[in-house]
């Protein structure tokens, strides 16, 4: 059986949300510090290019609450009386001016009384009260004061009755004055324990037209009422002393009979002992000067409290906030039914990066990117990688074919910055197995396979970057780890024989895996040892003697600390003699073990220029002095630079080597 729902906006033929966008927002905040559960949430908050974010739609919530306040005022039901009282007055002295029958005595007298009728209009209306009306349209002026009156205080407690009871007879204010009486029965009943479903039912039977939100049970008929109550009670607590005293006053004259309001006070009673949480106390301040009613006085109020409600969901502030929190027909209600979809689309998107095994939860219940998470973040900095560098003097990626090495004799699946030739009968077979048979063939980028290649050479990588708190301090943080997760993506997807060591030095130098130095946190220790780090380096070139070391090191000071026998953290700054000498002596075992050294120097600090510069010559390496955006194409630039020949490498990067943002020493 198939069941129908309203349909609730949104493009109906749109595809699954896009998580791409997202990943990277979120990938580069974690690289910045935040906990993955965080950069979750500030990327919700923020949003997407084209999706409207937490922070829009509270910015709206915000500004709908503000227009309510200083568009209206809470006095358009007094206005309203005080028109129609007016309207009476001058319908009655025309009546007597006009009547030409009426002894003069009796005239004098009526016109003496509509002369000293009280400037207040309560008093006024509670002092005509008695007055018998010679004019019919006078007559009927008044008595639609006490209508109107009866009708506002029902709306304010069940919304619609005003227009529901307009032209009422007496038999329909009888049944109102029925149905509150038998309300409170109920609710007095329900308050002692002692009510029964039937009882509802029976109530819901005798008086459902009034219910036309039809409750299921007594606590929805107790929740919606409640609502309405204390909006009711926060409007009366917004007015100004001298408003409310004229509305008590006035009440009492609501459909000609004090029981209206004494039924209403009962209902209010019994709501508010039941319903105690809801908020009887509070108030605002309308600046405006467009009128409301009481119903619609007490409506807006209604509308307040919910885009307050509105307001603290799409803040997420609460410990365990969800965006399936938000009420999306609350939201559709007061901002519209784009808000709506926006935040559905928020929700899609926080559940499907829960559900899409981007992001898992540890043993300490604290979510962390997964390995998934890291692959796609890798290729999408690669990718960035990839387009810097094809940039480069207008030269394609590669000019060489089978650059990772020689054909296995084997294909597989094209992926993006593949460089080895096409496997023309595979692609053509995918093409055709996918269409069927259809003529004519036409290719797709799923159908592409190329030739597998083995490494030529196989090649130990040591990736040394600084931790050190100049680095977080001048910005080049994030750089940093942009650059290992891309290198770690290149090695892990494209030269998978070679082995990749990340190694960050600070105070000490440390080995970590990718996803450990992703989520490092700024660390504000002072000392850059280079030299434990290149005794790391270099431990790790001696368990592969059969590769090529590589040696890649991302530094913005000079060495500051080193480590003494004992296995002790030595600090001085400005850098002391000994510290230059160990660091220089494990960079000469580097050397002979055959490494290929790059510096990357970052900062424009001539010294540190000068000593890298050195450093460099030392070990026939190289210094790059690369821009912070392109810190990661030079560091795989480099990389593939120690897979072929330097030659080939010149002709693809060449302005790396000469100029251009960044310059080869």
């Amino acid at each position: 059986m198939s069941r129908f729902r309203r349909y609730d906006g949104g493009d109906p033929l749109a595809p699954p949300v896009d998580l791409s966008e997202a990943l990277d927002a979120i990938g580069q905040d974690v690289m910045a510090g935040y906990s993955p559960e965080r950069a979750m949430r500030e990327f919700l908050r923020r949003g997407g290019t084209d999706q409207a974010g937490l922070d829009e739609l509270g910015r709206r919530v915000a500004e709908k609450r503000r227009e309510i306040l200083q568009r209206h005022d809470l006095d358009g039901t007094m206005r309203e009386v005080r028109e129609l009282l007016d309207k009476a007055v001058l319908a009655e002295r025309g009546q007597l001016a006009r009547d030409i029958t009426m002894d003069d005595g009796d005239r004098a007298f009526r016109e003496l009384v509509l002369d000293d009728l009280p400037a207040s209009t309560p008093a006024a209306v509670g002092e005509l009260s008695s007055y018998d009306w010679q004019s019919q349209e006078a007559r009927e002026a008044y008595e639609e004061i006490k209508d109107l009156l009866g009708r506002e205080l029902l709306d304010q407690r069940f919304a619609g009755m005003k227009q529901a009871l307009e032209g009422a007879t007496d038999e329909d204010r009888a049944a109102v004055q029925e149905m509150l009486s038998d309300l409170n029965e109920l609710l007095e009943k329900h308050a002692r324990g002692e009510d029964t479903d039937q009882d509802f039912a029976e109530f819901m039977d005798k008086h459902g037209d009034f219910f036309p939100e039809q409750p299921k049970d007594i606590d929805e008929l107790l929740d919606s009422l409640a609502q309405r109550a204390a909006a009711a009670q926060r409007m009366l607590n917004s007015m100004t002393p001298e408003q409310r005293q004229e509305l008590m006053e006035l009440s009492q004259q609501a459909f000609g009979s004090p029981q209206l309001m004494e039924q209403l006070a009962r209902m209010d009673a019994n709501l508010q002992a039941l319903r105690p949480g809801e908020d009887w106390s509070g108030a605002e301040g309308f600046e405006g000067e467009q009128g409301l009613g009481l119903g619609d006085g007490t409506g807006a109020l209604q509308d307040l409290a919910q885009l307050d409600a509105l307001a603290d969901q799409l803040a997420q502030s609460h410990h365990g906030a969800r965006m399936d929190d938000v009420d999306l027909d609350a939201l559709a209600r007061q901002l519209g039914q784009d808000a709506a979809v926006a935040a559905r689309t928020l929700q899609e998107l926080e559940q499907a990066l829960r559900d899409s095994g981007y992001l898992k939860r540890g043993s300490d219940g604290e979510l962390r990117l997964s390995p998934k998470a890291m692959r796609q973040l890798g290729k999408a900095l690669l990718r960035d990688v990839a387009d810097r560098m094809s940039g480069r003097t207008g030269a394609r990626e590669t000019r060489t074919t089978g650059l990772a090495g020689e054909p296995t004799g084997s294909s597989r699946r094209w992926e993006f910055g593949d460089t080895e030739p096409w496997d023309v009968p595979r692609t053509i077979t995918n093409a055709v197995l996918r269409s069927g048979g259809a003529t004519p063939v036409r290719l797709q980028v799923d159908d592409i396979e190329v030739t597998e290649t083995e490494a030529r050479t196989q090649a130990a990588v040591a990736l040394l970057v600084d931790t050190s708190f100049s680095m977080a301090m001048d910005g080049r943080w994030v750089p940093m780890k942009r650059t290992a997760l891309a290198l770690h993506q290149l090695v892990r997807s494209r030269f998978r024989g070679d082995d990749l060591q990340l190694i960050a030095f600070g105070r000490h130098a440390q080995v970590m895996e990718i996803e450990e130095l992703t989520a490092l946190d700024a660390r504000w220790d002072k000392g850059t040892n280079l030299h434990h780090g290149l005794l790391l380096a270099n431990r790790f070139f001696r368990k592969h003697p059969n590769a090529q070391p590589v040696l890649l090191v991302v530094t913005d000071g000079e060495p500051t600390a080193h480590l003494e026998p004992d296995g002790e953290v030595w600090f001085s700054y400005p850098p002391h003699p000994l510290t230059i000498a160990q660091s220089v002596r494990e960079l000469d075992a580097t050397s002979r073990l055959g490494a290929q050294v790059t510096f990357f120097r970052l900062g424009d600090d001539p010294g540190l220029a000068r000593f890298i510069d050195s450093m460099a010559r030392r070990v026939d390496g190289r210094m790059v002095s690369p821009e912070l955006d392109d810190l990661g194409a030079a560091v795989v630039g480099s990389y593939l630079g120690s897979r072929g020949p330097a030659s080939s490498y010149r002709e693809q990067f060449g302005d790396w080597y000469g100029g251009g943002r960044g310059f080869w020493a």
